[in-house]
């Protein structure tokens, strides 16, 4: 065999066992990067019991935003995401802020609708309410834009 042919063989098998050793670091690398994700930013249950499977947090939006639409979008994020929708309606008042009603004093389960599209803790209040058949009231004000079901 060809002298010079026999080393480009040899230099490139070096090569191809360095790219590949480069492909499958970058591969880990990532995988690694989406496990830290996930343990950073868990999802977000949208069970009020976590043993019952049949126990989806229900929910009402109630659009407040003064924008057409809005709580059709926020109904499709929470349906995607598992949550409850038995009503939408909207709201003359036109609040800065976008908060979440705890209606049966269940803070978690309110804490998880607050956490899913992006409203702050501190903006989750009590407005226990029996008389309503659901967990929580998220009532869209003027800062849509800021919550998930509105980037893009």
């Amino acid at each position: 065999m060809n002298p010079k042919l026999m080393e480009t063989w040899i230099r490139f098998r070096k090569l191809t066992g360095w790219v590949s050793v480069a492909v499958v670091g970058l591969i880990v690398l990532g995988m690694l990067g989406s496990l830290a994700w996930r343990i950073a930013n868990p999802p977000i249950s949208a069970l009020a019991n976590e043993d019952d499977p049949r126990s989806a947090i229900q929910i009402e939006i109630v659009n407040a935003s003064g924008r057409q639409g809005a709580g059709k979008r926020a109904l499709d994020f929470y349906r995607k995401r598992g949550f409850d929708v038995v009503e939408i309606s909207s709201s003359a008042d036109r609040p800065k802020r976008s908060t979440v009603i705890d209606r049966l004093g269940d803070k978690q389960s309110a804490l998880k609708v607050a956490a899913s599209i992006g409203i702050a803790d501190s903006l989750v209040v009590n407005g226990i309410d029996s008389l309503r058949f659901l967990r929580a009231s998220v009532v869209l004000g003027a800062d849509i834009d800021k919550l998930k079901a509105f980037e893009e």
